[in-house]
């Protein structure tokens, strides 16, 4: 069996050398670009998990050290990072996968809780007549019922309400949500339904009431993005993964191909962060699953590789649980500026976000205080 697709919705890229998993916006960008496959030839099919209880990370980083060659090793312990050493691992591969901060200490615990197909993404596929985007929004709305079937315990539907503050917007935001159930099929959660200017006030009363004609309610799915990739990284490691947090890639291991006379990336140089020990991990195949991080990696097969990651900060803001009723979220479709912000409950408090700007990498990021003003001046 073939290693020839990691997880749903990312791809495995590069020259047989250094396989960079992208994620939809990175691959839109990428996809331009000439490619090839990385295989490597599974044993068999694993069915059920090797060990009970997932090991220790002494045991983990033992296993790292002791193993002559990986078949896999996945660089990153992101959702996506995670999921292929799940599927790599489940495929009868010998998988690694080493992390340099926590597991989901990235982009992956910073999202806006939601599993959705994306109503906007729709409404530019019909203006635009995009069938792409449309597919994504398909193909999304089909995960979002999968993760709710496979995870019922960090997922769940969450309805959400869109104001409605002209009277001729509420046919063209019902159609729109009501194409929205109609593109998820048998996948649809529940359907639409519009709210009375009173009942939507009774959900939200510190809405606009004089301006609020009524509101229309969809629903989509939230989850615990952070305890998701976790949740992935211990089924990896139960099925026999080396997964271990706090080990830095400080650089590539590279051999050559005595057939063809080529170098290609063999492994890498790993460091322990909590206690500064440095061993290689050797592998026929390596993953690049960092993330905003993915040229940094790069650089490091080739540091003349051009950049493919334009990195953007969206940045989220805590309120009081009063803001928002427990079971239902708020979606403004238009703010000032174009984008749109949800306003959803988690947890006991209220999440308003997010914002997309242009910024530069950091292991830490901060939002601006542009980007708080501006969630605040809208919501």
């Amino acid at each position: 069996m073939a290693f020839k697709k990691a997880v749903k919705g990312t791809i495995l890229a590069g020259g047989g050398a250094l396989a960079t998993v992208l994620g939809l916006s990175q691959f839109a960008h990428y996809r331009r670009k000439q490619m090839s496959l990385a295989y490597v030839e599974a044993a068999e099919y694993v069915s059920e998990p090797v060990n009970r209880e997932p090991p220790s990370r002494e045991a983990q980083l033992l296993t790292l050290q002791n193993t002559s060659e990986f078949d896999v090793l996945v660089i990153g312990g992101g959702a996506t990072g995670c999921g292929c050493a799940l599927d790599a691992v489940t495929r009868g591969l010998k998988t690694a996968l080493v992390e340099r901060d926590d597991f989901s200490s990235g982009t992956s615990s910073r999202s806006t809780k939601l599993i959705h197909g994306g109503v906007r993404y729709l409404q530019k596929a019909i203006m635009k007549l995009d069938i792409e985007q449309y597919r994504m929004v398909k193909e999304a709305l089909y995960e979002r019922a999968n993760l709710l079937e496979i995870a019922p315990h960090l997922s769940a539907p969450l309805p959400i309400m869109l104001p409605v503050y002209k009277w001729w917007q509420l046919p063209y935001y019902w159609v729109g949500i009501k194409l929205y159930d109609l593109v998820a099929g048998s996948n649809c959660l529940k359907s639409s339904y519009v709210l009375s200017k009173s009942r939507a006030l009774e959900h939200f009363p510190m809405l606009q009431k004089d301006k609020l004609v009524g509101a229309i309610v969809y629903y989509d799915g939230q989850h615990n993005d952070a305890r998701m990739n976790v949740a992935i990284a211990l089924t990896a490691a139960r099925y026999g993964a080396a997964t271990a947090n706090y080990m830095e890639v400080m650089s590539l291991l590279k051999k050559t191909d005595p057939q063809t006379g080529k170098e290609h990336v063999s492994g890498a140089r790993c460091k322990d962060v909590l206690t500064g020990q440095e061993f290689d991990v050797r592998a026929k195949c390596v993953i690049n699953a960092t993330g905003p991080f993915t040229d940094t990696v790069r650089k490091m097969d080739d540091k003349n590789a051009t950049a493919i990651c334009q990195p953007s900060a969206g940045v989220h803001i805590v309120m009081p649980g009063y803001y928002s009723p427990e079971s239902m979220g708020l979606l403004d479709p238009a703010t000032s500026d174009g984008r749109v912000i949800f306003f959803l409950p988690w947890q006991k408090m209220t999440i308003a976000g997010t914002t997309d700007t242009p910024t530069d990498i950091t292991h830490h990021p901060v939002p601006s205080e542009e980007d708080i003003n501006f969630i605040l001046n809208e919501v």
